[in-house]
């Protein structure tokens, strides 16, 4: 496995080991002792999986407090992913990073606590599991504008097909400093 770090402190982009064939392939997806000695040491606790179709966005969202990390990997189909940084004593405090993630190139990609999280489909339907290091928490979750001027994320997509939710969702700046990381 190859684990890559990104400009942005706590991200890590994993490339599993894939062993293939004519008959097709195999890769873990998680094992404690191989991801603890490449630098990743998380306790999951819940996985989770999302089924959407081309155009939709999920996101940005985190919860505070009972934060979770997640390790993010597309099963089928393609997805731009993001994260965006929102510990406040970061020096990367609201800036983010996007890559993508698809069943071709087998990527993870881990979120540790402190960012917000959000994926489009690019590719007609996606299949998308992650885990996560904390239980999900209805009245710890927040989300942030998912084009959110000052962040500046550039999707990679026309439109999006939002919840109503997520439509709705404060800018960064509009979010109480205490909802935030510090």
């Amino acid at each position: 496995m190859n684990v890559l770090t990104c400009d942005i402190s706590g991200l890590l982009i994993i490339e599993p080991k894939v062993f293939g064939d004519a008959r097709g392939f195999f890769l873990e997806t998680w094992n404690r002792r191989r991801y603890r000695e490449a630098g990743l040491d998380a306790d999951f606790v819940q996985d989770n999986v999302s089924f959407s179709r081309q155009g939709t966005l999920r996101g940005l969202h985190f919860q505070n407090p009972n934060p979770q990390g997640k390790l993010l990997q597309v099963l089928q189909g393609e997805v731009f992913d993001v994260a965006v940084d929102i510990r406040r004593s970061s020096r990367s405090f609201g800036k983010w990073h996007g890559l993508v993630l698809n069943a071709e190139n087998k990527r993870q990609f881990y979120v540790p606590p402190g960012f917000a999280h959000g994926f489009a489909v690019l590719s007609e339907t996606a299949l998308f599991q992650y885990k996560c290091t904390e239980q999900y928490s209805p009245k710890d979750e927040l989300a942030i504008q998912w084009n959110d001027p000052d962040i500046g994320i550039e999707w990679p997509l026309k439109g999006a097909l939002l919840s109503e939710r997520d439509a709705k969702s404060p800018r960064l700046r509009d979010i109480p400093p205490e909802r935030l990381f510090s």
